[in-house]
């Protein structure tokens, strides 16, 4: 009998779900699995033409038990599975869902399969951006700034936004839905057997980033704020939730359902969940001041601080400060980009156009050929535009770029403005346009340090984590060049996923603390880039040139809004 304990670590991401079965003495990876959604795979459900990305349940819970069974299986021994101890999932966010009184999403009852308002609405979904305006219009009648906790800016990636707008478009879902629930907080409650969404756990992360819950007052915003914001979210405050809860604290046992789907034991321990970076900047083992940012599709950048410090301190701009969203007992502080690996992806779809839309129907290849071709050069492109845009010289006044090209995430939200390409000439080529790009991606990062150091946290670094910081040298030594700080890459290439895995010892009561789960499991850092002074200088002046593109095209972008939207966008940028 194997006598070890071992913990299942679940990421929810944009594009998959990945597991990972751990030894939780050492942290060792005993093996992972992957699963891509199909049906988002297929670009069912999205229009990405009208910022709409929409995911089914479908996706999520065959994912789910693939990747854990799937881990299983890898390990070899059919002994660990009964010695697997706790599980804990981190998803994306905010990703909600309408769900019915017992707190099914909508999508799997009859009639909504196919509705993609009754699915999941993904955190890059921009539909509410008109919601998100009218509550920070809205906000501003009230004596309390139910605001102040989030940065001051409520953004249309966020919970009641996307809620307005689902119920304003779609009478069927508005007639059905109970509740709105969060893809970190359904997950747990699904492996739990829940069937009464008022006894959901809701995570204190999703909460009171993204859902203006706030202990100082008292819950959520009262009953007055939403009314009177809109008559359709009446009566929604009282079925959501009062309390919330650390991922520290478990959310009940594995259900025989799915204890069985699984092949593990109704004894394994379920943890409260949390958004991807929360947990990820747990697995990356970070530190008071550090800016941990995780790099992938988007960006999240997390900073803790003990409360003590923090106090009365309040930072304008960004997704929020939470007590106990990424550590219990300290204050954790959200930041980000909307887009980051998703810009270089844009460009990479642009540059490979051609190839996808007319080697096809080429008369010189064969279509199987064809398609082999696209396949392996698709597979070349970004490293070598990496490899040649890193041999360009560095020069004040070459291409720049500005990084918005899925919106303003932070600092201060506003996600009606675009992305940009300037200076450009005839002999600007795709390495060039590229590494524009990736250097706008750099300065965006800049900007959240920035207003950081500006409002009272010192930042003392920089800490690497995801696909993007482990796989490209290129695009991490411009961030510290940028930046000018130093940037270390964490060991693993799954911290997400390991962090879930730090937060299921800790809720199996393998450790007492997260903390204690950090230093046992942690695998630390295998890599480390430092600023050089000489392109720190010129990237100084080069940033002078982004700060002032950015302004005129925001200007360009109220002046060219609905009044009245125009005028909210305006005074949150103040």
């Amino acid at each position: 009998m194997n006598k070890e304990s071992y913990v299942i670590g679940v990421d929810y991401g944009s594009d998959s779900v990945r597991s990972v079965l751990v030894n939780a003495a050492s942290g060792q990876e005993i093996s992972s699995s992957v699963y891509y959604y199909p049906r988002w795979k297929a670009g069912d459900f999205c229009e990405p033409a009208e910022n709409q990305f929409r995911q089914h349940p479908l996706d999520y819970m065959e994912g789910l038990e693939h990747t854990i069974t799937d881990c299983l299986a890898k390990a070899g021994d059919p002994a660990i599975a009964q010695a697997v101890k706790g599980i804990s999932v981190d998803t994306t966010g905010s990703t909600p869902v309408a769900v019915d009184k017992a707190g099914t999403p909508l999508a799997l009852l009859p009639g909504f399969e196919n509705n993609p308002n009754a699915m999941f609405v993904l955190w890059k979904d921009h539909t509410g951006v008109h919601e998100a305006a009218e509550i920070n219009q809205h906000a501003t009648k009230f004596d309390t700034n139910y605001l102040q906790f989030v940065g001051g800016i409520y953004s249309s990636e966020w919970f009641w936004s996307k809620l307005l707008h689902v119920l304003r478009v779609d009478e069927q879902v508005r007639q059905k839905a109970y509740s709105w629930v969060e893809h970190c907080d359904w997950i747990p409650f699904l492996l739990t057997g829940g069937t009464d969404v008022s006894q959901m756990k809701r995570s204190v992360c999703a909460a009171g980033h993204k859902a203006l819950w706030a202990a100082e007052f008292g819950g959520l915003p009262p009953e007055e704020f939403f009314a009177t914001l809109d008559p359709l979210l009446k009566g929604f405050r009282e079925r959501l939730f009062e309390d919330t809860y650390s991922s520290d604290v478990a959310a009940g046992t594995l259900s025989p359902e799915w204890a069985e789907r699984l092949g593990l034991t109704t004894e394994v321990v379920v943890g409260v969940g949390a958004f991807d970076a929360h947990m990820g900047a747990v697995g990356g083992q970070i530190e008071p001041y550090y800016v941990s940012k995780v790099m992938g599709t988007s960006t999240c950048d997390m900073v803790v601080a003990p409360l003590q410090d923090m106090e009365g301190t309040l930072v304008n701009g960004i997704c929020g400060q939470v007590t106990g969203s990424v550590i219990p007992g300290m204050l954790g502080l959200e930041a980000g980009q909307s887009a980051f690996g998703d810009t270089y992806a844009w460009f990479k779809r642009l540059v490979m156009w051609p190839l996808q839309n007319l080697l096809t129907d080429s008369n010189v290849v064969d279509a199987e050929t064809a398609r082999a071709l696209v396949d392996e050069i698709s597979d070349k492109v970004l490293p070598t535009l990496s490899d040649q845009a890193a041999a360009l010289p560095l020069t004040e006044n070459s291409e720049f770029a500005l990084d918005w090209f899925n919106g303003r995430r932070t600092p201060d939200a506003n996600q009606m403005l675009k992305g940009a390409i300037a200076g450009l000439g005839l002999g600007s080529d795709a390495p060039r346009v590229f590494r524009a790009l990736v250097e706008a991606t750099c300065f965006g990062a800049k900007k959240i340090v920035d207003r950081f150091i500006e409002q009272g946290v010192p930042v003392k670094g920089l800490i690497g984590l995801g696909g993007v910081a482990r796989k490209s040298p290129f695009i991490m030594q411009m961030m510290a060049d940028v930046i000018n700080m130093p940037i270390r890459i964490h060991r693993s290439e799954q911290t997400c996923a390991i962090g879930a895995a730090m937060f299921a010892a800790t809720v199996a009561g393998i450790y007492a603390s997260v903390e204690d789960a950090m230093d046992a499991m942690g695998q630390g850092f295998d890599a480390e880039y430092t600023p050089d002074a000489a392109r720190a200088a010129i990237y100084a002046k080069r940033f002078r040139k982004f700060t002032e593109l950015g302004n005129a095209i925001e200007q360009q972008t109220i002046n060219s809004k609905p009044e009245e939207v125009s005028d909210t966008q305006e005074e949150a940028v103040r």
